[in-house]
């Protein structure tokens, strides 16, 4: 090396690596569930609260759950009235919500349901809306062996004699559906009307299926078909939908208590529930 050769110069330091953004992240996060438990909270305790009222029901402090509230106010999610001071629902949670109603058409979230019943009960199953001139299915599922039956997507379905039929005849209190199911009894056959009950055939039908929330036929609509049917319900609690599983009457248990009626009805009531329906049960 040459002597002369001026030094090399000192080499840099060591660069720092930056701060790790993750708990800041992971603190948005946190920050962003507990405003959606507040803005739920409100939701689920009617939609106006009193700070103090809401601040118990979601488990927090009053000081904390007014921070979250100012921000949500900021953003048109939460009001508050000026008078009583009480939290409200705001216009753009509303305008929110009118956009997910618009998109809860019954067929589309019923298809999972569908296809969960025939998968785990190797049973034929449908949706049906109530149309014009009766029930009638939407979507239809068959299993890898499937029953032999004369229905299909677009066809109409008895109110009296089928299950489809009666869930929408019990639980869908319009005068349109009673006159149809009554011009339907004035134009059945006697073997027909044998199969219905003697007395007051309609209402009968009505109570039975509000006391089961459901329905089951065995041989009245299709011989040698059972049948049981449970409704959907909208997130106004109007029935907007019935799904129905089916099979030969053989090896079908169509019991109001039995494991396909009681997996008919879990699965309507979830299709229910991701429409915007509110149980009044709980």
């Amino acid at each position: 090396m040459n002597q002369n050769s001026p030094p090399s110069p000192p080499s840099p330091p060591p660069e720092t690596p930056p701060p790790s953004r993750v708990p800041e992240r992971r603190q948005r996060v946190q920050s962003a569930e507990t405003g959606m438990v507040v803005l739920k909270g409100l939701a689920a305790i009617g939609g106006s609260a009193s700070l103090t009222a809401l601040a118990a029901h979601v488990g927090e402090s009053p000081a904390k759950v007014h921070r979250y509230l100012a921000s949500l106010m900021q953003e048109g999610l939460v009001d508050q009235d000026i008078t009583t001071q009480r939290y409200l629902l705001g216009p753009e949670l509303i305008r929110l919500g009118l956009a997910a109603m618009r998109q809860a058409e019954p067929i589309r979230h019923a298809e999972p349901a569908l296809i969960r019943l025939r998968e785990s009960l190797e049973v034929t199953c449908f949706v049906a809306v109530m149309g014009n001139r009766g029930p009638t299915i939407m979507r239809f599922e068959e299993p890898g062996l499937p029953v032999t039956v004369n229905v299909r997507a677009g066809s109409v379905m008895s109110l009296l004699w089928s299950a489809t039929g009666r869930v929408f005849l019990g639980l869908l209190d319009e005068a349109r559906v009673r006159q149809l199911a009554t011009e339907e009894l004035a134009a059945a056959s006697d073997e027909m009307r044998a199969l219905l009950p003697a007395a007051d055939p309609i209402e009968v039908l009505r109570r039975e299926v509000r006391a089961a929330r459901c329905a089951t036929v065995k041989d009245t609509y299709l011989r040698g078909i059972s049948a049981v049917a449970a409704p959907v319900f909208d997130f106004t609690g109007r029935v907007c939908a019935v799904i129905t599983a089916l099979g030969a009457t053989g090896g079908f248990d169509p019991a109001v208590d039995g494991k396909i009626a009681s997996a008919v009805r879990r699965e309507a009531h979830a299709t229910s529930l991701r429409l915007g329906y509110v149980d009044p049960g709980g």
